[in-house]
């Protein structure tokens, strides 16, 4: 009898705030990764805020976990970044009546539920851009972050393509 071997699922999950320049960096990077052909196996979403849609998409199995965000790293607006993440590194578990807010799940906190749950990727690595603005309300992105997408899409497909061959 043939041996059937399953094929390796990867999440590229996208992260942001539209309304809050910079925050969208994510959803844009989503828009650009929708008219490429990534490999079987990587699945693209755009999270927007729904931090509990995603720990409750990156629970079904997978091989490993793409997050694509904006992150004050310190460095000038427009940096990239490639980070992994280190599930010893992420919060313990969720004590007996501790409450994690629905509305208020930022990806540390999406880890942490997830790791909690049993439901871990395999490899978790970010893909962050150095934001110009976030704090006020504004609908798009500065120029040194619009800059930065096609790169960050590059960085996507490179990790994509390393997580699914691993």
């Amino acid at each position: 009898m043939p041996t059937v071997t399953a094929r390796k699922q990867v999440l590229v999950a996208c992260l942001g705030n539209l309304w809050l320049r910079d925050d969208g960096f994510g959803a844009e990077v989503a828009k650009r990764l929708e008219n490429r052909e990534l490999p079987d196996g990587a699945k693209v979403f755009d999270f927007g805020t729904g931090g509990l849609n995603l720990a409750y998409e990156a629970m079904r199995g997978y091989d490993g976990l793409v997050l694509v965000d904006a992150s004050r790293q310190g460095h000038e607006p427009g940096t990239l970044y490639v980070m992994e993440v280190d599930v010893d590194e992420v919060g313990g578990a969720i004590e007996d009546g501790e409450v994690l807010d629905p509305h208020a799940m930022d990806p540390k906190t999406v880890l942490r539920f997830v790791k909690a749950t049993g439901g871990w990727p395999g490899r978790v690595i970010v893909i962050g851009c150095e934001p110009e603005e976030v704090e006020d309300v504004g609908i798009g992105l500065s120029e040194p972050v619009t800059a930065a997408l096609d790169g960050a899409v590059a960085l996507v497909e490179e990790t994509v393509a390393e997580l699914l061959a691993e």
